[in-house]
């Protein structure tokens, strides 16, 4: 096996990353050297992006915590989130697949309408991205991967795999979210229990910055976000890992709550 910064050595371990995402089977091992960058994580992922039978629906960002953002220059990850691992909350708990022997987790997230596509640029901040944003809704990242190490083996690893998503549930519209958007908070249940506070506020600088992040990372990469994509601005309550058979809500007070069951990969045993 090439290193994964050798353009083979990439393809290879997207293809592994794609027939096990699509076959429902489990990875022991990382399928290759790790990278080492994210400028190598992010070749990876690209290449997986391609290989992927599905359009990308939006984004979603994950933190990096000191002290590897010191040491891979970001605070933040990025990854895909396809069309088809999309839902609309209801009145019954979202069923959600977990690859048996994977990695499986939900975070409470605040996620971003755009409402226009932005101009393509790399200097955007927080302030500046606030007219692109339409609405602003509730939601719960599905994180995921075959490998059950994708967060044991540091941010590079984590990106390479779609940065963890395998989805997102989206729930109500936050009225007048201009206004509240730094005060909200939130909790998430597992089985019941709380397992998680917090809101707007435990993201770095908020959601507005993540959008500008993922703005300024995807003019590196050469691609772009469009009108009505979404973006996942990062887990407000934490990264809550899950079981297959359990269930989730994100409590998000006034704003509504979302519940979820995760069950087992069709092609995973139960």
């Amino acid at each position: 096996m090439n290193h994964a910064n050798d353009f083979s050595g990439s393809e290879a371990i997207a293809h592994a990353f794609v027939l096990a995402r699509s076959g429902s089977r489990a990875l022991t091992d990382y399928p290759g050297e790790p990278p080492v960058t994210l400028a190598d994580a992010y070749a990876i992922q690209d290449s997986a992006i391609a290989a992927w039978p599905d359009q990308i629906a939006g984004w979603k960002l994950g933190r990096i915590n000191a002290p590897h953002d010191a040491d891979y220059g970001a605070g933040r990850l990025a990854g895909p989130i396809f069309s088809r691992n999309v839902w609309r909350a209801g009145a019954t708990p979202t069923r959600f697949d977990v690859i048996d022997g994977g990695f499986a987790a939900v975070e409470a997230e605040y996620v971003l309408v755009l409402g226009e596509s932005p101009p393509d640029r790399d200097d955007w901040t927080a302030e500046t991205v606030r007219p692109l944003v339409a609405r602003t809704l509730t939601g719960i990242e599905i994180a995921g991967s075959p490998f059950a190490g994708i967060n044991a083996h540091g941010p590079a690893v984590t990106a390479s795999d779609f940065g963890n998503n395998a989805g997102l549930i989206l729930g109500q519209e936050i009225p007048d979210w201009q206004e509240r958007l730094a005060g909200l908070t939130c909790e998430t249940r597992i089985d019941g229990v709380v397992i998680g506070t917090g809101g707007a506020a435990s993201i770095p600088n908020g959601p507005l910055d993540s959008l500008a992040f993922l703005l300024n990372l995807l003019h590196r990469r050469g691609r772009r976000l469009e009108a009505g994509q979404i973006v996942s601005t990062g887990a407000a309550t934490g990264v809550h890992p899950i079981d297959i058979g359990q269930s989730a809500i994100a409590d998000f007070g006034p704003d509504g709550q979302i519940h979820c069951l995760a069950v087992a990969a069709e092609g995973a045993p139960a």
